[in-house]
């Protein structure tokens, strides 16, 4: 069975960078994809309304029309296309906005290759499965009544696997109690998949905390916890906000204050124990999130104890 192909809508009013990710998604995604471009929110919302794609991709600061306020109209027109903000503003607010269009993510620029994949498989994956779900649907509406009880219709829902509805169809009142259980329903997978992500949050922070004085990578994290490093950076940053590197530099250097609390703390000692084997190299992230170098940090605290 030939697989189908996703219409992707790339929005971006600099050419340069439009283009580097067009390549970037044709390498990753081949002919699975057919991408749609936009220089400006003006222009994707038209593209939208004729191509009808299942992904956008949509950048902040654009003429005409913002990329926020083009996301806003696309999700009015479409409650289920997955959209995905990739911007150079890290602002809570743009972020906030995100979530209340129901955006699938939001990547700073410039993204790793990890984290725009990853995104992309999921938007695709989502997509694949509302086709899925389309499919079923129109099994049951498509199946003609018969008499002797439906027979063939009952056949054709049992193939797609689904149950057969009553005789004579839903009532309003079923129609009502089916909303109600679907709104129940995607409350309760809202609420697992809060508890999913914590879980997954605490288990990566364990991880990190007994394992931080290694020399660890991001894709030996993954390995070590089983995720696909795709997967992993993804998870990561919904977890923390942050990277992965950023955050496990920002271990060591709160973990190496610690040990720098003792006036008599030698610094190619500390080095080693927070996972740097090389203590000049050390001494510059040390000073790049505290302003001092580890000797005078150390000093530092010693002053103070007096």
């Amino acid at each position: 069975m030939e697989e189908k192909r996703y219409s992707i809508l790339l929005a971006d009013d600099e050419p340069i960078e439009r283009m580097a990710l067009v390549k970037r998604l044709k390498k990753y995604f081949g002919e699975n994809c057919q991408i749609c471009q936009a220089e400006n929110g003006k222009e994707a919302l038209d593209v939208f309304r004729q191509k009808q794609c299942q992904v956008v991709i949509m950048d902040i600061a654009m003429p005409e029309m913002n990329g926020v306020e083009a996301a806003e109209r696309i999700r009015a027109l479409d409650s289920e296309c997955s959209i995905i903000f990739l911007s150079a503003y890290d602002d809570f607010a743009y972020t906030r906005k995100a979530i209340q269009i129901r955006a699938l993510d939001y990547l700073l620029k410039p993204c790793e290759n990890e984290d725009l994949v990853a995104v992309i498989e999921e938007a695709i994956h989502q997509a694949q499965r509302r086709a899925g779900e389309v499919k079923r649907q129109n099994a049951v509406q498509m199946a003609p009544p018969e008499a002797g009880g439906g027979a063939k219709q009952a056949e054709a829902v049992e193939r797609e696997g689904l149950e057969v509805p009553a005789a004579g169809g839903l009532t309003a009142g079923e129609t009502v109690r089916d909303q109600q259980m679907e709104s129940v329903r995607a409350a309760a997978r809202e609420h697992a998949a809060v508890e999913r992500m914590a879980q997954a949050a605490e288990k990566i922070r364990d991880y990190l905390q007994k394992n931080y004085m290694k020399e660890i990578s991001m894709q030996e994290a993954a390995r070590m916890m089983e995720y696909s490093d795709a997967y992993f950076c993804k998870l990561f940053k919904q977890c923390f906000g942050q990277n992965f590197t950023t955050y496990l530099t920002i271990l060591r250097v709160n973990e190496a204050k610690k040990l720098l609390q003792d006036p008599l703390a030698n610094i190619r000692e500390v080095s080693m124990r927070v996972g740097y084997y090389d203590s000049n190299y050390f001494a510059k992230v040390f000073k790049r999130y505290t302003g001092m170098i580890p000797s005078d940090y150390r000093d530092s605290q010693n002053a103070q104890s007096k």
